[in-house]
């Protein structure tokens, strides 16, 4: 009796192994599924830095252009109170036109 006892613990031990290895092959199987995952995840982050860096680097041409257009901004407000300045005086140097021709009108009758 000695012998199927020994034969089935040596077929307990290869069911044992067998069970055991087809374990370990599921837990290696779900590892490398979830090192794939992360390594997508880790790329996608990378991506996701390289996107955000390109809108900060939009952003800060956005923000250099808006200074830029400010500054014209001010310069023409300058260059429009001058125009207004001329205009003003160009205005006076007319109606004053228009009196000495009117003077003269009259000095020449």
């Amino acid at each position: 009796m000695a012998a199927p006892s020994a034969a089935s613990a040596v077929d307990v031990q290869t069911r044992f192994g067998h069970s055991v290895k087809g374990l370990l092959t599921e837990k290696v199987t779900s590892c490398g599924t979830d090192v794939i995952a992360l390594t997508k995840q880790v790329l996608k982050g990378s991506r996701s830095a390289e996107f955000l860096g390109q809108a900060a680097r939009n952003m800060v041409m956005q923000e250099d252009a808006i200074l830029h257009s400010e500054d014209s901004l001010r310069k023409m407000a300058i260059i429009t109170t001058h125009l207004q300045y001329q205009q003003e005086a160009i205005q006076k140097n007319v109606e004053q036109s228009s009196n000495l021709r009117d003077q003269l009108t009259h000095l020449l009758k």
